[in-house]
């Protein structure tokens, strides 16, 4: 597929993760009350304003479950982790160690391969 076609869902399932991911890992770790709310409320439009309804509604539904702990970067992106590796289950994809977001969408991975 050429690079200027539409995203199918996998690509933009993925491109998605990685946005959400890579804001997360660079939210403040002590954020203003604004900025919590801020962060919440972006969430809980990916859940209504998704370009895959199906997508959409699971993430709504994950949210109303555990709402996303906007308290830290730290505290988030555990949260995105655990939605993420939600998916990942329902989808049959291996789980991703949740011990390692900042390495892997902030600080680049340990073994100095993104350097």
């Amino acid at each position: 597929m050429a690079h200027d076609c539409p995203l199918d869902k996998d690509q933009l399932g993925f491109h998605s993760w990685n946005l959400l991911h890579t804001m997360a890992a660079y939210y403040p770790e002590n954020p203003s009350e604004r900025l919590k709310q801020d962060m919440e409320t972006f969430f809980l439009l990916i859940g209504r304003l998704y370009p895959c309804e199906t997508c959409a509604r699971d993430f709504a539904q994950l949210i109303d479950s555990k709402p996303p702990d906007t308290s830290s970067q730290s505290a988030l992106s555990r949260w995105l982790c655990w939605v993420h590796n939600q998916i990942n289950t329902k989808l049959g994809k291996p789980l991703f160690d949740c011990s390692r977001v900042n390495e892997r969408w902030r600080d680049g991975w340990n073994d100095g391969s993104c350097d």
